[in-house]
């Protein structure tokens, strides 16, 4: 790292981000094109600005830097808020929170953040309206449910949720539609090798290219486990402290249903998983278990087959990851 560098902690909130430079001190900004012209007048090439990815408010601002070519980190929030803890540090505002970014980026190792391609972007938007669809469309079938068995539903109010279920369902369609357009439009070459694996269908396929970025965001199959929350977590410590292994559960949870379905069919139609699964179970071990083995023995194929360019092989013996 040049001796040079000045580090710059920015937090970020719906109206505006505070800055705290480690050179002159704390500063505030409207998180506007105008807070963006301001702050960026005071930023040199020395500097390297370091936030956390807050949802929607951080994107504007870390694309305008990016783009004046300016040295930008977009850090987790799970891990700053632990280094804030792990500096016992007792005091939670805007400033104090931008100050120890600033001091997170001069301790630690960081990678320079680039923006997702804009037909990532687009199908991230696209899939949150379709996972706000279902939603409504569960809601509704539950609704529906509850006045068939009781017998409380009458005519119109029967005929009025079914039409905003067939409408949901067409949107829905429509929309992933839309996405698979996208998806076959920037990545048909890796869309259709990771089809080739048995038990992956076309939705994961999907989910697992927009989630990844084309798996170019991630550097080996166990950090995409990590990801997805399927790596399991060991909790022992000492004699007293024997813990049950866990999966961690702190990824996407619609892309970690989709693979544990998949397990089911790759159990039967997927060599390596069947082998795995017939193992573990064959151990003594739960059922339920083996299919957590086999959703990341997908996610290694899935890895393997989109770093390596080959299509799926059913008599592969060693490792995909």
């Amino acid at each position: 790292m040049n001796k040079s560098t000045i580090f710059v902690g920015i937090d970020i909130s719906k109206d505006v981000f505070d800055v705290y430079d480690s050179e002159v001190g704390h500063f505030q900004f409207s998180n506007d094109e105008k807070g963006f012209k301001l702050f960026a007048k005071q930023l040199t090439s020395d500097h390297w600005c370091v936030m956390e990815a807050t949802g929607c408010y951080h994107q504007r601002l870390a694309i305008d830097l990016f783009e004046k070519r300016l040295r930008v980190s977009v850090i987790n929030p799970l891990i700053i808020k632990r280094f804030i803890q792990m500096k016992l540090n007792q005091v939670k505002t805007d400033k104090s929170d931008a100050k120890m970014i600033c001091r997170y980026g001069e301790e630690q190792s960081l990678d320079l953040w680039s923006p997702e391609p804009d037909y990532i972007v687009e199908c991230k938007t696209l899939q949150g309206v379709v996972r706000l669809y279902f939603k409504q469309r569960t809601a509704l079938k539950n609704t529906f449910h509850s006045m068939s068995i009781s017998k409380r539903g009458k005519g119109k109010l029967v005929r009025s949720i079914q039409r905003q279920l067939k409408c949901l369902d067409k949107e829905i369609r429509l929309l992933e539609i839309e996405i698979e357009k996208l998806i076959r439009t920037n990545e048909q070459e890796l869309f259709t090798r990771l089809n080739t694996i048995p038990g992956v269908g076309k939705k994961t396929s999907m989910l697992l290219i927009v989630s990844t970025n084309g798996f170019r965001d991630f550097q080996s199959s166990r950090q995409l486990s990590s990801y997805f929350g399927l790596a399991p977590n060991e909790r022992s410590s000492g004699s007293s402290i024997r813990g049950k292994s866990r999966i961690s559960k702190m990824g996407d949870p619609l892309v970690r249903n989709h693979l544990f379905m998949c397990s089911f069919t790759a159990c039967v139609h997927n060599p390596q998983c069947k082998a795995l699964f017939d193992r573990i179970v064959g151990k003594g071990k739960s059922k339920k278990l083996a299919l957590i083995a086999v959703c990341n023995k997908l996610i290694k194929q899935a890895y393997g087959i989109a770093k390596s360019g080959l299509d799926y092989d059913r008599n592969y013996i060693g490792r995909l990851s």
